[in-house]
Parts: C-alpha cells; structure tokens; sequence
C-alpha cells in the first residue's frame, strides 16, 4: 500500500510540474498603427500581455489584455470634427467648430464640442438678392462616451448627451435637430474608427492568438495626464494543443516575460 501511495504522490507531482511549465505571460510590445480619419492623419499605439494559465488536465485559461492609447486622437478631434461638419452655405447653414475635447472618465469618455452656428435665408425684395439670418449663436455640447462589446464580439460605443449649452433657439436645434444629431453622429464615428482600428488584432496578435482569443469587455482608461486608452479584456478556455501552437509562435516572435 506506500509503495502505490508513493507512486500516486510522484505521479500526481509529475503532472503539476507539468502543468505549472505550461503556464506563461507574454508581452506584446507596443505597436504603432496608422489611419486616416476624415483625410485627418492620426496614429493609435496598441500593445497587450497574453497569460496563460493551467486550470486542469488538457484545460487551461487564455487571457487577453489590449490596450489603445488614443492620445494623438485626442489631439486631433478638433480638426476631425471640423473637417466633417464646418460649412459655409450662403443661403443654408454656417457652421464652426471652434474647439473639441476628449478625455478620460472612467469606465467612459467625455468629449466636449465648442461650435458657432448661423442659418441664412435668401430671398428676393423689389428685384434684388436680400440675405437673412435666421438662427446665430454659440453653443457647448457635453457627451459621455461608453464603449462595449455585443453578443457577436464586435466593439460598440453608447453616446450619451449630458449638457447643452446655447444661445437662443440654438439649443433647440443641438438637443432635437439635424444639427444635434449629425454632431453626436459624427463624434461617435470618429471615436468608434479609432477603437476598431487599433485594437485589430490581425495587427497585434499572432495568428494562433487572433483565432483563439476573446473580447468580452472593454472600457476606457486614463493612462495619464490625461491620455485616453482604449482597455480590452478577455478570457477562453483552452487545451493543451492549442496552449502549444500558441507557445511556439509568440516564442518566434515576442521575448518570454
């Protein structure tokens, strides 16, 4: 009976020891990636850490942490917003974006639009061209900005409008016009190009890791002085031949931490 005891002790030794060698952490170094939003040339540096970890016999837990840092984003939304919406119509609408900010509220974002805007009418009096403004004045929109991910693993962004400010009809216009809704529109495209762009994974990860890996949350993070990070997370359950393929391709590519 010891000797059956103590070949089970050294057995089940063995496959802890095993297990435990299956178990690593990788970095993936920071990587930049270059996109064009509204012909406004930014860059999203993207890096992340792989862990994988022994939870039983052919069963082991893959974790995924992506990070976007979204600063250059940040530095660059009043010159996106500008080129998507300033107009100079006439007889229509005249719009300027006079200023744009986007910062860190955790687990969200806050982005705040200064704007001038003017509506003109024409028309013709006793044989001649006469323009009227209709609407003037200056306006501050609030919007806070939550990212998600759907039932299909895709990234969603929630906007949601927290303060108008404006003079006269104005505000009318930015909480329930075309006005206010092309400006939330354009705000929640912008932010969403950057996430999808630079947390694509066929740019970061290996292949075995983009066919295995999972999204299941993501948030906003402040990652410092103010700077804007994307943050995703995500855990799968996996075997041993898959923890092997994995392995063997990050060791090709990244240093082991």
């Amino acid at each position: 009976m010891n000797t059956l005891l103590l070949a089970l002790v050294l057995a089940g030794q063995a496959a802890s020891t095993h297990a435990r060698a299956e178990e690593f952490t990788f970095k993936i170094p920071p990587s930049m990636i270059p996109l064009s939003i509204e012909n406004q040339p930014i860059a999203i540096v993207a890096s992340g850490i792989i862990s994988v970890a022994a939870r039983g016999h052919n069963d082991y837990l893959l974790k995924l942490d992506l990070t976007a840092d979204l600063s250059d984003l940040q530095q660059n939304m009043t010159g996106i917003l500008r080129s998507q919406l300033d107009k100079d119509e006439h007889c229509g609408d005249r719009i300027a974006i006079q200023s744009a900010s986007l910062v860190p509220a955790e687990p969200s974002s806050r982005a705040v639009v200064q704007l001038r805007y003017e509506r003109y009418a024409c028309f013709k009096a006793f044989g001649k061209q006469t323009t009227k403004k209709l609407v003037g004045g200056n306006g501050t929109i609030q919007m806070k900005l939550t990212p998600g991910v759907e039932a299909d693993k895709t990234l969603r962004l929630v906007p949601e409008v927290e303060s108008i400010q404006a003079d006269g009809s104005l505000g009318e216009l930015l909480r329930s016009g075309s006005l206010g809704a092309t400006l939330r529109e354009k705000i929640t495209n912008a932010l969403q190009s950057a996430m999808q762009k630079g947390t694509n994974r066929s740019v970061t990860l290996p292949p075995a890791a983009q066919d295995m890996a999972a999204i299941d949350k993501a948030e906003f993070r402040d990652a410092g002085s103010g700077r804007l990070a994307l943050v995703l997370g995500g855990e799968v359950q996996v075997s041993e031949r898959q923890v092997q393929l994995l392995k063997g391709e990050l060791n090709e590519r990244l240093p082991a931490q």
